[in-house]
């Protein structure tokens, strides 16, 4: 089953509020890197006991990807190819159980909103699949969550012989930054809510 969740993790991160300065000399990838992680949720917002790893930079996998997908093709999704900066963290939980994780992405002007449409087209082409002997599937719970500012989509791995497994994604757009939101069930929707609120509030 870890390769089959492994196509379901979605990847982000959490950090301080506030945005830190930014060095004359620096570069404008790092500036956009900087910003990002004033962007990033805290432990304390998903809630007690959960701890962050430390923040990453660079640019990790599109958070979307679906290799495992029959009808998927990166090449049909031009977005992610335009991104200017990316920052992402994992959350954890003493016990061992299943991550969290926050990405934040800065895209080149125009080219966010582009993203949200290959999101949808990856939800649409991939919504139910089969590997590894388990089912993928995704559905959109909400497509104007939180009052039309993200997107709120559910995502399950099930097999004949074991329970199923639910993540929730939560994409936020503001601008040319796309914030996404991995979380593990937590058994009730208004704490992926709260979570989801506290997300779009460090957006500015």
């Amino acid at each position: 089953m870890s390769l089959v969740l492994s196509t379901f993790v979605v990847l982000l991160t959490g950090c301080q509020q506030g945005e830190p300065g930014v060095d004359a000399d620096e570069s404008p990838t790092a500036a956009v890197e900087r910003s990002g992680l004033s962007m990033l949720l805290g432990a304390g917002d998903l809630g007690s006991g959960w701890r962050e790893d430390d923040a990453r930079t660079g640019l990790p996998p599109w958070p979307w990807e679906q290799d495992d997908c029959p009808n998927y093709l990166s090449s049909d999704y031009t977005a992610k190819s335009h991104r200017r900066a990316a920052v992402e963290r994992y959350y954890r939980l003493p016990d061992g159980s299943s991550p969290a994780h926050h990405v934040v992405e800065t895209y080149e002007p125009g080219w966010a909103e582009q993203n949200v449409d290959d999101v949808r087209q990856v939800l649409r082409r991939c919504a139910s699949y089969v590997v590894h002997g388990a089912t993928v599937s995704f559905d959109i719970v909400d497509s104007q969550y939180l009052g039309g500012v993200g997107l709120l989509v559910r995502g399950r791995i099930y097999h004949s012989q074991t329970p199923a497994t639910t993540r929730y994604f939560v994409m936020l757009k503001r601008g040319e930054t796309v914030s996404t939101v991995s979380l593990p069930d937590l058994g009730d929707q208004a704490a992926v809510d709260s979570i989801a609120a506290k997300a779009v509030a460090r957006l500015g």
